[in-house]
């Protein structure tokens, strides 16, 4: 109840926000241009396209075309905007529009399955073609996410992208890794709201509904710019849906199938736009099976059941826009611990907290979507408010958003009832930015964001890192100016977070079940211990960016960028003393540590013919005071195993780690090329090469200790697709694909106390068709999408799978340690689309 009150509280905030600021918002000195309207169609032959998109992405509005191609904008401001427009099999057309004084547009789509043109509005003053801006930068759209069903969660949708990977944990558990970096590293955003989740923490992913994303932008090098700290590594900007066009109430319902984890994925979809006045829900259910790969068979503990609900109303007018969501992301996720009975090799469970003898797994247990008694509680409650207003010549945005993070890990089999685990932290995000132009062609942004937070422990008997209150800030400005074919672009900004952690006690008396001590003379009472000191601490960093882009032709540019990045320590890195259950590992942090510096170097060349494009792009970041973790070894020089405690036993179930520091260099680079003899077909290729190297701090540095943890190996993809987007009879954009990956063996890894190990070569096979059923009037009735992934049934190891490392301690002879990745799987997705527009009934009553 406590928790529903301070959503109704903060929604009547945020409206009260949106409201006041509507109302000081000067009248419009010129009026409005007012609507705008236009046909789009083929180029080759002039015949209207259906279902185009022509959207405006600084104003998140757009439109779809009717039968005719005809397309209608309204309650649009003054002012030149970038307008996209984009239809599958045809080249995406982006076009600078002044709509002071065009109220008529039309537009030609050529056919084509060059991926050019794309727009981003993540990192820039205003909306920007990727191939202008000279930060490193992708982005994926609606039909991309589609076709890649077969993938558990959003992050693992996007992580076969040159340049990003993921740390996973079974099929729905990733992190984002951005050329190297990840966890604190990279800042994950919805809708440009940072996601808060205790995401230093291995054992969860991250807490986002993959039904209601569609498009994803990301950020490839230092973005604390704009993002201030733990944006070192990059951003990834999750992106929901754009509303409706005027007059439509448009829904959809979906279902995907996995056969190898017998997954189902539903979900519901409903929006609408009356006048302006917008709004829109979300509802998905998923739930899965353990996943099979055949080397292990079902891999025990990598069931889940996931509910998400999500609803937005605002309001698009000739002042602006204003979009207030709510979202609740509810997964429970069984706890994986690799342990295997040491003759048939079969997972075992943990049914005693004494844990003297663990019984083999049944089969019916494998095959079941019921979780086991030990599992994990993530809850993510968020509510925020996406505002543009069009104010003074320029425009103010405005971002602010709550979110409640409640993670519980259940790890008694005895009592189930009783967390291991129990954090509760609450965050409030501020992020207020003016966009203007501070002189002609100037374009200007001014801005501060940051964050609050307090993460408090809830009963439980683990207590990992302590309980704390977290205050962000950062000022920034950022200037971009075009010269003819050169594009510049800088900026500068200064942080600060503060840090008050409490001091905590922890009550030992009853075995396996501490508890916090909160009574007086803790000091001198029996039974009780210190788990934590009272820690405060403030970190202070000026990031900057400069870059430029010139444009040697249409076909033709080369760009460069030169950033500086900033990060202050976690929470865990400064005061952790306490296991974590779901990652196995007894975290003991370093207080006093300094933040991370960075200094990335981009350069990169694009080339774009009508049967060819290419691209280079190469980076260098260097690392000043780089935080890693790295095992703690015993008196007999091995891996130093804990009780939950932090007793030693040689058969605890935990791995002690502790934090250090160090400078590191991360260099590598991304090659593409992309041959398309027709318009149809394309042969597309990719290489990405990432390395990881610790620099030592002035000593000389052994080899266990050369290589950075996590570095993912040399990885290139080809792909032979076939694009149609007229098709056959009533079948429309069809599409069908053959993918190949090849993984290097990965021989540079951070070997120290048994930290990683080597991870050997890998191929896999991938193949995807599908598209859309139509009726005699080209309206869709049915959307399919079929994905088929490691089609070989390969037996791998991803060095970036922790799963690799869950086995007992000790190991047969011969016998490879470690779980192994997914075997063959095959998606299938249906959707079904639904119109219960009012003028759709009155064509029926006729």
């Amino acid at each position: 109840m406590r928790l529903l009150n301070k959503f109704f509280v903060l929604s009547a905030f945020l409206l009260f926000v949106s409201v006041i600021c509507r109302a000081n918002a000067p009248a419009d000195p010129g009026g409005t241009i007012g609507n705008i309207t236009g046909t789009v169609t083929d180029k080759a032959d002039g015949k209207p396209i259906i279902g185009a998109s022509v959207s405006i992405p600084d104003l998140r509005t757009g439109s779809i075309t009717d039968e005719n191609g005809h397309f209608t904008l309204n309650n649009l401001p003054k002012g030149v905007y970038l307008v996209q427009v984009s239809y599958i099999g045809y080249l995406t057309l982006t076009q600078k529009v002044d709509f002071t004084k065009t109220t008529v547009i039309n537009f030609q789509l050529a056919a084509s399955t060059i991926e050019a043109g794309e727009v981003v509005i993540t990192g820039v003053s205003k909306a920007t073609e990727i191939k202008r801006d000279p930060v490193p930068m992708a982005a994926v759209g609606k039909s991309f996410i589609d076709e890649h069903s077969a993938s558990g969660n959003v992050i693992d949708e996007i992580a076969s992208l040159p340049g990003i990977s993921a740390v996973t944990t079974g099929p729905n558990i990733s992190k984002p890794y951005i050329h190297g970096l990840g966890y604190n590293r990279v800042i994950t955003l919805q809708d440009g709201i940072r996601q808060e989740g205790q995401q230093w923490g291995d054992e969860h992913g991250i807490e986002v509904d993959q039904n209601s994303i569609d498009r994803v932008e990301i950020i490839k090098g230092p973005a604390s710019l704009t993002y201030g700290s733990d944006a070192i590594g990059g951003v990834v900007n999750l992106i929901t849906s754009t509303p409706v066009p005027e007059g439509k109430i448009l829904g959809s319902v979906q279902e995907i199938y996995g056969t190898n984890n017998g997954l189902f994925n539903t979900s519901f979809k409903l929006q609408g736009n009356d006048s302006g006045k917008v709004w829109g829900v979300v509802l998905s259910d998923k739930m899965a099976k353990d996943y099979t790969d055949p080397h292990d068979g079902r891999v025990y503990a990598t069931n889940f059941n996931e509910k998400d609900a999500r609803a937005m109303i605002g309001m698009h007018k000739s002042w602006g826009s204003s979009y207030l969501n709510a979202s609740i992301f509810d997964d429970l996720q069984a706890i994986p611990d690799g342990s295997r009975d040491s003759l048939t090799r079969q997972f075992t469970k943990q049914i005693t907290d004494a844990d003297p003898y663990r019984p083999i797994v049944p089969e019916s247990e494998l095959n079941s979507y019921s979780l086991p008694v030990l599992h994990q509680h993530v809850q993510l409650y968020r509510i925020y408010d996406n505002s543009n207003f069009i104010l003074g010549g320029g425009n103010l945005a405005v971002n602010l958003g709550y979110q409640y993070s409640h993670r519980r890990e259940y790890t008694h089999p005895e009592d189930p009832d009783i967390p291991g685990l129990n954090l509760q932290l609450a965050t409030y995000t501020y992020d207020v930015k003016y966009n203007f132009e501070i002189a002609k062609d100037y374009e200007t942004t001014v801005g501060v964001n940051g964050m609050y937070q307090n993460n408090t422990l809830g009963y439980s008997t683990d207590f990992p890192i302590p309980a704390y209150h977290q205050f962000d800030i950062g000022p920034f400005f950022v200037l971009k100016k075009t010269f003819g074919k050169l594009d510049l672009e800088g900026g500068l900004r200064e942080d600060s977070r503060s840090f008050s952690g409490q001091a905590a006690y922890i009550d030992t008396a009853v075995k396996y079940f501490p508890t916090l001590y909160t009574g007086p003379n803790p000091t001198s009472t029996a039974n009780v211990t210190q788990q934590f000191s009272a820690l405060n601490k403030t970190f202070t960093g000026t990031s900057g960016s400069f870059g430029g882009t010139y444009n040697f032709s249409d076909k033709f540019l080369i760009k460069g960028n030169v950033a500086r990045g900033f990060r202050a320590p976690s929470i865990a890195e400064l005061s952790a003393n306490g296991p974590d259950p779901g990652s196995q590992i007894y975290h003991v942090g370093n207080s006093s540590f300094k933040p991370e510096f960075s200094v990335q170097e981009d350069v990169g060349a694009f080339l774009t013919l009508e049967n060819v494009s290419a691209s280079a792009e190469v980076f260098r970041n260097n690392l000043q005071n780089y935080i890693f973790q790295e095992q703690i070894l015993d008196a007999n020089g091995d891996p130093e195993r804990v009780n939950a405690d932090g007793s030693p036993n040689p058969n605890g179930q935990y791995s002690k780690f502790t934090y250090e520091q160090t400078k590191a260099v991360i260099q590598g680079g991304e090659f593409s090329l992309d041959i398309h003899p027709w318009p149809w077909l394309h042969f597309e290729n990719s290489l990405t090469l990432t390395y990881g190297q610790n620099l030592g701090n002035g000593e000389h540095v052994p080899d266990s200790l050369k290589y950075l943890p996590f570095i993912p190996p040399a990885h290139s993809h080809s792909e032979l697709r076939g694009t149609f987007a007229k098709g056959f009879g009533t079948f429309r954009n069809v599409y069908g694909f053959v993918g190949f990956d090849h993984f290097d063996a990965q021989g540079h890894f951070f070997s120290a106390y048994g930290t990683e190990t080597y991870t050997a070569g890998y191929n896999l096979l991938s193949a995807g068709f599908g598209g859309n059923i139509v009726n005699a009037a080209g309206k869709k009735l049915v959307e399919i999408f079929i994905e088929g992934t490691n089609l070989g049934n390969v037996n791998y190891q991803s060095n970036m799978s922790r799963l690799k490392y869950f086995d007992n301690p000790v190991v047969p002879p011969g016998v490879q340690p470690g779980i192994f990745n997914m075997g063959r799987d095959i998606s299938f997705k249906v959707v079904i689309p639904f119109d219960l527009s009012p003028h759709e009934k009155a064509e029926v009553k006729m």
